[in-house]
């Protein structure tokens, strides 16, 4: 098949939908079909263009069955409201000329990647003008989450405009996907026919990320002792994660538990706020993102994993974060409220935490240093969960599939 997809966050991100955009493409490549990306500069999670890129240019990359063609964006320091808003726009103007000069190309699919749903009414037009099909693939509805989040303010202009622009163009697609099954459903309010819905979740390559038998290497390139407790937070640090919540637990226990360290991992517009929040704490690490390559020794570090996730957001988006810690078998705590599908997946093998209450989340990580055994069979628990529901290679194959059949391939 020929597969136009248009999306802000592309390889070599490391994390987020850059990621799984990019593993998708690359999987889609291998079985041989011939991709088109419009895209721009890796710039996610830190909010800098990556060195080697440029914001201000178009960029174009060519290897077998793909072509990457990188648009100029705008990237803000300090991401927020309309900051944000203008961010995106940035992207769906400088990549429409692009979209237009695939006019000719005329493939089976174009695929319009959310965020940034901005990019959906030019992708729709696209569609319509070459008879292609198109599918509109949800990473999380990012209108419903800034006004959640306060980033833009409801009963306004731009809310009424916000709410009938979803309500126009994501029924106008060919198909819809989403990541949960809670986000399917609000999909589904949003007016799309539930026949049109594939549930499209992420995923985790159980063979790159796995159990070691051993304690993991990175401990002792950061010096940290075999003794030590880590509890570990990896990936964006942005407003979604509720992280100022993990600091008041890593200040609760500094004083009566020495023997716990508390690792955060990555990148984010929240980052210097928590470490600024964190400078006065003894317990408290802070490491940059870590390569692909020492991503399953990162992620085994871990004597816990800790997802903590704001309550306004619970069902807006899934954490994609998620199936690396349950594939790593480490015992994962998160917070979640009862009845999201966060809540039905840790539920079944972790430990769960209602948001925006640190000593409960300070009591279960006590809990869960002090109990070897039920760190084993939350461990064990954890892997078997990712293996039975998150796996790249059968969750990629019925994805595959779904292009195949709904275009009569």
């Amino acid at each position: 098949m020929k597969i136009l997809i248009h999306g802000i966050n592309f390889a070599p991100e490391l994390t987020g939908i850059g990621k799984y955009t990019g593993e998708m493409v690359a999987y889609l490549v291998k079985r041989g079909h011939q991709v088109r990306m419009i895209t721009t500069p890796p710039y996610y999670p830190q909010w800098i263009v990556l060195p080697g890129y440029s914001g201000w240019r178009y960029q174009k990359e060519n290897s077998d069955n793909l072509r990457v063609i990188r648009c100029p964006l705008w990237v803000p320091k300090n991401p927020g409201g309309m900051k944000r808003l203008l961010h995106h726009l940035s992207f769906s103007f400088s990549s429409l000329p692009v979209l237009a000069g695939q006019l000719g190309w005329k493939p089976d699919w174009i695929l319009s990647i959310a965020p940034s749903i901005m990019n959906a009414p030019f992708d729709l037009l696209y569609s319509r003008l070459t008879g292609t099909r198109s599918w509109l693939h949800v990473q999380d509805f990012e209108i419903d989450a800034a006004f959640d989040l306060g980033m833009l303010k409801r009963n306004s202009f731009v809310s009424g405009f916000a709410c009938t622009f979803e309500k126009v163009v994501f029924p106008g697609f060919d198909v819809v996907s989403t990541i949960s099954t809670r986000m399917f459903d609000l999909a589904i309010q949003k007016g799309v026919p539930e026949k049109r819905m594939v549930y499209f979740t992420n995923w985790v390559d159980t063979d790159l990320i796995y159990p070691l038998d051993a304690m993991s290497p990175l401990r002792s390139e950061l010096g940290i002792s075999d003794e030590t407790f880590i509890v570990l937070y990896a990936g964006n640090m942005g407003q979604k994660q509720g992280l100022s919540g993990l600091v008041e637990v890593a200040r609760h226990l500094e004083s009566g538990e020495k023997d716990i360290l508390f690792v955060f991992c990555g990148a984010g517009s929240m980052l210097e706020t928590i470490k600024a929040d964190c400078a006065a704490l003894t317990n408290v690490r802070f490491i940059p993102l870590q390569p692909l390559d020492k991503l399953n020794s990162l992620l085994n570090m871990a004597d816990l994993h800790v997802l903590p996730q704001s309550e306004n957001v619970a069902d807006l988006v899934l954490p994609s974060k998620l199936s690396g810690m349950l594939a790593s078998g480490r015992p994962v705590v998160a917070t979640a409220k009862e009845g999201t599908q966060l809540y039905e997946i840790v539920s079944q093998v972790g430990i769960v935490v209602p948001p925006g209450d640190p000593l409960a989340l300070s009591q279960a990580v006590r809990e869960v240093a002090a109990n070897s055994s039920l760190r084993a069979e939350s461990g064990e628990a954890s892997r078997k969960c990712a293996e039975m529901q998150f796996s790249k290679k059968k969750i990629l194959f019925e994805f595959e599939g779904h292009l195949r059949q709904r275009a009569n391939y």
